[in-house]
């Protein structure tokens, strides 16, 4: 089975690439990838090569396919699993392995197992350790996305809090409690506020902020104060540039109490300061975002440890379970994961998505490697005066959502891929 992939050689080596897939083993599974949506890991992979743990010493020898948030079709099964899949089943990826304690991961590690590629072998450790997971929702993109949402599910249930004079902690946020998301108004920050309005676990008081009016005004857009507010949450968003002691401001929004969670979603040391002061007593901080700095560090205030019981916690990446909850939250309308998603495009815009991310801009960029497509705002679809009829149609299902992709618009473009 011939494949197309983005493959990566080394440090800031990422080339697309055809070539023949080995048959599979008895224990293995050909798949076919119909989505993939980008990371900010991956690119942090990319820019670091094999200085990265999860990416191999001999990569240049031997190089690895791209992308870890993707999802598509069952192609062949080998005869170990053909008891528990078949081809045809829709899947999803779980790339945290921790197989026999590797740090290898799809996306990372393997030659033939990536998310930025056509056609991809599954490796028997994957259904080891039930890291493929069949999906019957309606469409793809979701699946992919459920990789990133479970990150934010995970986030959640590793905030914990404590009860006086007893050794035990309540995992997760505090119910009906005070919520602060800092920095989040990029992808996976409009996640977490998603999840916390519609999980069944929710705060009292959602405080949101973001430097960028842009992104903010799109958040609020797609994810109202309104719609919140239906559902028992009080949502406030803020852009601490434009306020005078914002610190105090937030705090007052609590009656002067603090905030029970707090999490801080870019790795940059004046918000990792701000959000160790609007913590209140027992307050849990919730670092996000991963840095690329390895010796990375803030000032965090000791006398609220002992005296206020403040605490932080840090996750990278979410379990099987946050992934399952991901996958069942969607497909019951409970949760929308096309809030992350800005751009469209195939395996050319993934090459370049990997290399140059964080000077894009916007959201999650979701790949669809069977199109040729360059990196597409999907706002400006149909838009132009030299459109053809069917990126209007396009467009035109994009807008009736809001302005944000969904399964009819994906449906749409893969029935129709001659035309992109």
């Amino acid at each position: 089975m011939e494949t197309r992939a983005v493959l990566m050689y080394g440090k800031n080596d990422v080339r697309v690439e055809k070539f023949e897939l080995p048959e599979i083993k008895d224990d293995e599974i050909l798949a076919k990838v119909v989505s993939n949506s980008i990371c900010m890991s991956t690119y942090k992979a990319v820019i670091q090569g094999t200085d990265h743990k999860r990416v191999p010493g001999d990569v240049h020898e031997n190089p690895i396919i791209t992308g870890h948030e993707f999802s598509g079709e069952i192609v062949k099964v080998g005869k170990k699993w053909s008891h528990q899949f078949k081809p045809g089943d829709k899947y999803a990826i779980q790339p945290a392995l921790n197989y026999k304690g590797s740090p290898y991961s799809p996306g990372y590690s393997y030659p033939y197992f990536g998310g930025n590629a056509t056609y991809i072998v599954i490796p028997q450790e994957v259904m080891a350790l039930g890291c493929l997971l069949k999906y019957d929702g309606e469409g793809y993109f979701e699946a992919s996305l459920a990789e990133p949402m479970s990150c934010v599910i995970g986030a959640y249930h590793a905030n914990y809090h404590t009860r006086f004079a007893e050794y035990v902690h309540d995992m997760d946020i505090k119910e009906g409690g005070n919520l602060a998301l800092l920095g989040a108004a990029g992808p996976m920050g409009l996640g977490a506020i998603d999840y916390a309005i519609n999980r069944e676990r929710k705060p009292k008081l959602l405080v949101v902020t973001d430097l960028d009016e842009g992104r903010l005004s799109r958040a609020k857009k797609i994810l109202n104060v309104e719609s919140a507010k239906a559902q028992g949450v009080e949502l406030v968003y803020l852009n601490p540039f434009k306020m005078e002691n914002p610190v105090e401001k937030m705090r007052a929004l609590t009656d002067g109490k603090g905030f029970d969670d707090v999490f801080a979603f870019t790795p940059v040391k004046p918000l990792i300061e701000q959000a160790d002061q609007l913590l209140g007593k027992d307050g849990c901080l919730n670092f996000f975002a991963g840095p690329v700095d390895q010796k990375f560090s803030a000032s965090l205030n000791f006398y609220n440890v002992h005296y206020m019981q403040t605490h932080i916690v840090g996750t990278s990446g979410g379990s099987t379970d946050d992934m399952k909850e991901s996958l069942e939250m969607t497909k019951d309308n409970m949760i929308n994961p096309a809030v992350m998603i800005t751009h469209i495009g195939g395996l050319e815009a993934a090459k370049e998505a990997n290399l140059h991310l964080p000077k894009l801009g916007g959201g999650k960029k979701l790949i669809y490697p069977v199109i040729q497509m360059p990196l597409t705002d999907i706002t400006t679809i149909g838009k132009g005066e030299d459109a053809s009829k069917y990126e209007k149609k396009l467009g035109d299902i994009i807008d009736s959502y809001n302005g944000l992709w969904s399964n009819e618009a994906e449906a749409y473009l893969l029935e129709n891929l001659d035309h992109f």
